[in-house]
């Protein structure tokens, strides 16, 4: 057995991208290619009470950006993507995901039906929107700037309103958010102080904020209401960067995620200090993928966010 093959069967995991990673088209080739697939967007067509392909497929890009249909929109291609790799034999021994992205992880593991995630992230994003309001926050990365020093500029431009890290990217890029007035002052302090530079994201809320907390209180009634089960394959949370798979951890983990950061360079160091050494990133993307590479040369990393990406990493990781 060759190096890749070795480690396709013991040391792969699955990562899945979350808001920011939606493009206009994402999930065509696969509905228009792979019988499952199109079954599954269908299906959360069904579920949802909107046409998804629609949405997916054609837009309009304000409507794709909005919460509360990003996410079920992500989640679909996302979970079309994983099915698609998992016919071809490739399997993980972990699973995370960035945001949203944790729970196509959850459903990746056997933890929450496709059917009932699509249905309560749609109400996660809808929630998310409701507490704040369109337009009365903002999402930034910072670029090369540490994490102290965001920590400290946020900490200072508080005083207009809630600012805070809201997902450890990678050592060098940090994503802040909050209430516009504080995030354009954390941002004034960054670039006067320390040259950093930034990019508004496409993000309607200001998730992974304390401005998030009441949305969980309000998601964590549905998530009462469907069957959570303990995962099949451990998950490597976004809160704590550390691996779970009791129901009740996940369940936790969901919750807790809104109003609190991503861990995500501290994600994948755990995976690698777990042995991990090839990481497949599962959805529209690869922007998890770029981000991967900035935070560890110890896995190799591979996307699969259409049929060409997918035949590429089955030649690579399932064949060699």
């Amino acid at each position: 057995m060759d190096k890749v093959s070795e480690k396709a069967t013991s040391h792969v995991a699955f990562v899945f991208p979350g808001q920011g990673s939606q493009y206009l088209g994402m999930g065509k080739l696969f509905y228009e290619t792979d019988f499952q697939a199109r079954n599954l967007f269908d299906s959360a067509s069904d579920v949802l009470g909107l046409d998804l392909p629609s949405l997916c497929f054609s837009g309009p890009t304000d409507r794709l950006n909005l919460t509360e249909y990003t996410q079920p929109a992500i989640l679909t291609v996302s979970v079309a993507a994983l099915h698609a790799l998992v016919r071809s034999g490739i399997s993980p021994l972990f699973v995370a995901g960035h945001s949203l992205g944790e729970w196509t992880a959850v459903v990746a593991a056997k933890g929450i039906e496709f059917s009932d995630a699509v249905q309560l992230v749609r109400k996660r994003g809808r929630y998310m929107q409701e507490v704040v309001g369109t337009g009365h926050g903002v999402v930034a990365a910072v670029l090369g700037v540490s994490r102290d020093a965001i920590i400290e500029s946020c900490q200072i431009a508080s005083r207009l309103g809630v600012v805070c890290p809201a997902n450890f990217n990678t050592p060098r890029q940090v994503v802040i958010a909050g209430e516009t007035i504080a995030v354009e002052e954390a941002l004034r302090l960054i670039h006067e102080q320390y040259k950093g530079r930034s990019v508004r994201l496409p993000i309607s809320v200001p998730v992974h904020t304390p401005l998030m907390q009441k949305a969980a209180e309000r998601l964590a009634v549905d998530l009462d209401s469907v069957n959570i089960s303990d995962l099949e394959v451990p998950l490597v949370n976004n809160v704590h960067a550390k691996a779970i798979q009791s129901r009740h951890d996940v369940r936790a983990s969901l919750l807790s995620q809104l109003p609190s950061p991503v861990l995500w360079e501290d994600s994948i160091r755990a995976l690698v200090s777990m042995g991990v050494n090839v990481i497949i990133e599962i959805g529209p993307g690869p922007v998890l993928s770029r981000l991967v590479k900035n935070i560890t040369s110890q896995a190799e990393v591979f996307s699969v966010y259409d049929p060409e990406s997918l035949h590429s990493v089955i030649e690579d990781v399932a064949h060699g």
